[in-house]
């Protein structure tokens, strides 16, 4: 007998699973009507998809291969453009199902601002909750153009929630002095490296962690395609480096964001973050 002819549906390389199998769930959040400087990054998610083919599923670096863990691929959520509180109220409400289920959920933005409405569904259901955040951007302001919900508010709003010395910051090298100044009572910040994460991972202990990579924390000669690029930033190596040492933490849900595929025409960037990902669902999907 032949095989069935079925439906064409798209996933992320390897991530295939059924819903009730699967360890973690993967969503795209494609929403980037806060953006302060060059939309785009709601196509991340859809080109990180077709794009992932052209990495391998199995990691050499963890010695570990997607195909061997149960992840899904829910798709993209049906986010609505220009009403931001509707968008992170649909983020939150399904990520907080993932969890309820006993899952992990993994957000592929989408604009940085996406992240609050997974941690949200987190913070609720682990309230002694930590913040591991890679970024060019410290996201501290408490309005941008007078608007509390944006991408460059998305990390001060969290830290309403969890109050200081749980937010944990690296490869940071913007911000406006306001930001900079108010980050050094209320955050663990590294500013322009990720030397110190073997120290923070000791400070958080067991204590669970949501961890949120917006890809401008990658120098912009490695990774051009975002929205509001940053000289002086991580090599794709560093980064990783950072990364494997989160394995050893609670990791309850994680997302990578910011990914504009439109400003690299080469693929470069888009390979990147696939690649990045990969890492990421392979290292917390077996986590504890």
């Amino acid at each position: 007998m032949p095989e069935p002819i079925r439906p064409n549906v798209q996933t992320f390389i390897g991530c295939d699973a059924e819903y009730d199998a699967a360890r973690v769930v993967l969503f795209g959040a494609p929403f980037d009507s806060t953006t302060s400087f060059r939309p785009g990054a709601r196509f991340g998610p859809q080109a990180m998809r077709a794009e992932s083919v052209g990495i391998e599923t199995y990691s050499p670096y963890q010695d570990a291969d997607l195909e061997n863990v149960s992840i899904m691929d829910a798709g993209d959520l049906d986010l609505p453009f220009g009403n931001a509180a509707s968008a992170l109220d649909k983020i939150e409400r399904f990520a907080a199902r993932v969890l309820g289920d006993g899952k992990k959920p993994c957000l592929i933005g989408g604009e940085h601002l996406v992240t609050l409405g997974a941690v949200r569904a987190a913070f609720k259901a682990h309230p002694d909750l930590r913040i591991l955040h890679f970024d060019a951007h410290a996201d501290l302001r408490d309005d941008y153009m007078g608007e509390k919900l944006s991408h460059a508010t998305v990390i001060r709003r969290i830290w309403e929630m969890t109050g200081d010395g749980k937010i944990f910051q690296f490869g940071i090298r913007s911000g406006s002095a306001d930001e900079m100044h108010w980050s050094r009572e209320h955050v663990q910040r590294e500013l322009f490296t990720a030397d110190t994460i073997a120290d923070a991972v000791s400070k958080i202990g067991d204590a669970p962690v949501y961890v949120t990579v917006d890809l401008d924390v990658v120098d912009p000669a490695e990774f051009p395609g975002t929205g509001t690029p940053e000289a002086g930033g991580l090599s794709f190596t560093q980064l990783h480096r950072a990364l494997m040492a989160t394995k050893k933490c609670n990791v309850v849900a994680f997302d990578v964001c910011e990914l504009a595929p439109h400003y690299d025409h080469s693929g470069q960037s888009t390979a990147l973050a696939c690649k990045a990902l990969r890492e990421m669902l392979l290292a917390y999907a077996g986590s504890a």
